[in-house]
C-alpha cells in the first residue's frame, strides 16, 4: 500500500467537523433544480461531516439495541475529523428481537446515498460513494453483517468497499440467536468476496454486570465467533478492561431515561475506549480505502505509542 500523509488516528485528525440532522423535514444545503426534488432520508439521520471542501469516503454506523445515533456523535466527530463522512441512521426506538425490519431500513438507506445525501450536505463537500464502508455496534454489527452477506431477501446496489463490526453481538448465547441467525458457527464461512473486515470485541462484554442482567456480549455470539467466520483479509483487536457500551458518549440515557451506565460492566471511563475504536476504525479505513497503511501496521507490531488501552487479543487473516 502506499503512503500519504496523516496524523495520530487516536486523536483528533485536521479536519474541523459539525453533525447535522437530516429528517423529513430537512432542507437540502445545495440548490439546484435536481436538489428541490431530492427525497428524504428513509430515517432520521445523524451526520458527522468535515467543513472544508473536499472529496470524502462515506461511512455508515449501524446503532445497538435500544441505542439513540446520538450517543455515538463523539466516536462520529473522531473518525470525521481524519476525513470521513459519517451517517448513523436512527433505525428505531423500540424493538423486539427480529432484526429483518432493520436489515431492510439499512438497504434502503444505503441506495438513498446514492441519490439523496449529496445535496444534503454543505456545498463545498462531496461524498465519495466509491469508497463506502459499512459498520455497527452490538446488534447493529449483526445487521450489517446481514446487509453485507446478502442473504437474508434485502441488498443495496451500492457496494461495500470495506465492513466493520464493533462488539458485534448475535443474539443473548449459542443457540439463542436473535432473528434471522447470521452466524452459522463454520470457520471462515462469511463469504463477503474478499471484502476487508475490521472485528472490535471489548475484554468485558462477556462479564455480567450483575446476577440481574445477562453479558452484554454473552460467548458463542459475540466478536469471536463473527471473526472465526470471516475470510480474510480480515482484523481481530480486543481491548482489556473496557466494557460493551464504553465506547459510547460520556453523557447518555436511553429507553425511559435509563442511563446506558446501567446495562453493562464498564470499564473505569469511556474516552480511552472510545479513542481506541476511533482510531482503529480511521487506520483501517485509511489502510483499505486510502492505501496509507502506516498507522494500521505500528498498531499490529505493537510499536504504536498513542494506543489508549491495552490490547487483550489481536488477531488477522490476510
Amino acid at each position: 500500500m502506499s503512503s500519504s500523509s496523516s496524523r495520530n488516528a487516536f486523536e483528533d485528525g485536521k479536519y474541523k467537523s459539525n453533525l447535522l440532522t437530516l429528517d423529513s423535514s430537512s432542507r437540502c444545503c445545495k440548490i439546484t433544480p435536481s436538489s428541490r426534488a431530492s427525497p428524504s432520508p428513509p430515517k432520521q439521520l445523524l451526520v458527522a461531516t468535515p467543513v472544508e471542501e473536499g472529496d470524502y469516503p462515506v461511512v455508515m454506523l449501524l446503532h445497538g439495541y435500544l441505542l439513540y445515533n446520538s450517543f455515538y456523535s463523539q466516536l462520529m466527530l473522531h473518525v470525521s475529523s481524519h476525513g470521513f463522512i459519517l451517517i448513523a441512521p436512527q433505525l428505531y426506538s423500540i424493538a423486539g428481537p427480529d432484526t429483518m425490519d432493520e436489515i431492510k431500513s439499512t438497504a434502503e438507506i444505503m441506495d438513498w446515498l446514492s441519490v439523496g445525501l449529496n445535496h444534503f450536505l454543505p456545498a463545498q463537500v462531496t461524498p465519495n460513494l466509491s469508497k463506502f464502508a459499512l459498520s455497527g455496534h452490538s446488534r447493529g454489527g449483526k445487521t450489517a453483517f446481514a446487509v453485507a452477506l446478502k442473504k437474508f431477501g434485502y441488498s443495496s446496489n451500492l457496494k461495500i468497499s470495506t465492513l466493520i463490526g464493533i462488539d458485534p453481538v448475535d443474539g443473548t448465547g449459542k443457540g439463542k440467536q436473535t432473528p434471522p441467525p447470521v452466524l452459522a458457527y463454520l470457520p471462515n464461512s462469511f463469504d463477503l468476496d474478499k471484502t476487508p473486515i475490521l472485528v472490535i470485541g471489548s475484554g468485558l462484554g462477556e462479564t455480567a454486570r450483575n446476577p440481574l442482567f445477562p453479558p452484554c456480549a454473552p460467548p458463542g455470539v459475540n466478536h469471536r465467533e463473527f471473526f472465526r467466520e470471516c475470510q480474510g483479509p480480515a482484523w481481530h483487536f480486543v481491548a482489556k478492561d473496557y466494557g460493551h457500551l464504553d465506547m459510547l458518549d460520556d453523557d447518555t440515557k436511553g429507553i425511559r431515561g435509563k442511563s446506558s451506565y446501567c446495562l453493562c460492566k464498564n470499564g473505569e471511563e469511556r474516552r480511552p475506549m472510545r479513542r481506541f475504536v476511533g482510531g482503529l476504525v480511521v487506520s483501517f479505513l485509511k489502510a483499505y480505502l486510502e492505501g496509507d497503511d502506516r498507522e494500521l501496521v505500528k498498531i499490529k507490531d505493537g510499536c504504536h505509542e498513542d494506543v489508549p488501552v491495552e490490547i487483550q487479543e489481536f488477531e488477522v487473516i490476510m
